[in-house]
């Protein structure tokens, strides 16, 4: 019972929380910073193990909230957050000892408040999710196990993880999006994106598509789907190895069909003009009265063309 309360004292004045991770017990140390941030500033964040949450708000300054966790309370020490600021640009860096293996038990939970227009010039974790919401501004966005996601964001992005999802909502802008093992999922975009994946479906939803620019969707193992919600139709090259294609269109749409599959069929909703193929295995002709190319392009699995 001694023993008991005297760890109940220490803890009281170490001023830090512990907390559960499967069977794994945690020490945790939370922090806050604040600094003023000009519209159309840089925010860049470095980290390696934990998740990285960015939200834009109507106030000229960035808050930075976060939690420090390790598996004791040395370990929690030896872990710094470095943070340089200046009027144009705030510069967030997770310090971790440098004999530190990257498995080991601790990192940095981040959740940050940004002016609306501000550009996250690199976010950057290893190991952990990235979020970012409610934001202007352009972004590169990379971690190397975790999902992706942005939501109501306006800007050109990049967003790269090697092992999760990236999803895209009510997104304004064009989008690079890449992930080695994993499904994307971009809704509702008005603009453009190139998606690449090895391992999982993508599935798009265009509002209002940028004519200027083409889409591009590759995955070698999944589903491509491709919803076209506006009259603006730009060039599409969608391909998958191991998987079925649906692009759905607006019944008045106008484009170029050339659908190819190696071991299954297509079938097309639209009457056909100026036909040059029409087989089981590949279709070749104008929806309309023609426009964009619609190439579309698969080794197994069927491809359907739909209208909306």
């Amino acid at each position: 019972m001694k023993s008991f309360l005297l760890a109940a004292m220490l803890l009281t004045l170490s001023g830090c929380d512990f907390e559960e991770m499967g069977a794994t017990t945690r020490e945790k140390e939370d922090f806050h910073y604040s600094y003023d941030l000009s519209p159309g500033g840089r925010l860049i964040v470095e980290n390696f193990n934990g998740s990285v949450e960015i939200y834009g708000w109507d106030q000229g300054k960035v808050e930075i909230n976060g939690s420090k966790y390790a598996s004791t309370k040395e370990q929690l020490d030896e872990l710094k957050v470095d943070v340089v600021a200046s009027a144009g640009q705030i510069s967030v860096r997770t310090v971790a000892p440098p004999a530190m293996g990257r498995r080991n038990n601790r990192g940095v939970k981040y959740v940050i408040h940004v002016p609306r227009k501000t550009r996250l010039e690199r976010i950057e974790s290893s190991n952990g999710p990235i979020r970012a919401e409610n934001i202007e501004g352009e972004a590169r966005l990379v971690t190397s196990n975790g999902p992706v996601r942005l939501l109501k964001y306006q800007g050109n992005v990049d967003a790269r993880t090697s092992n999760g999802s990236i999803t895209l909502d009510e997104f304004d802008g064009g989008a690079s999006l890449t992930t080695s093992n994993g499904p994307i999922s971009a809704n509702g975009v008005r603009g453009y994106i190139d998606a690449t994946t090895s391992n999982g479906s993508i599935t798009t939803s265009i509002a209002e598509a940028a004519a200027a620019h083409s889409m591009k969707l590759r995955t070698s193992n999944g589903p491509l789907t491709l919803t076209m919600l506006g009259n603006r139709m730009p060039d599409v090259d969608a391909r998958t190895s191991n998987g079925p294609i649906t692009l759905r269109l607006p019944a008045s749409a106008g484009a170029k069909l050339r659908a190819h599959t190696s071991n299954s069929g297509v079938t097309c909703d639209f009457a056909l003009n100026h036909v040059m193929l029409q087989s089981k295995s590949g279709v070749e002709g104008e929806i309309g009265s023609g426009g964009p190319v619609m190439a579309l392009t698969t080794s197994n699995g069927h491809i359907r063309v739909a209208k909306n």
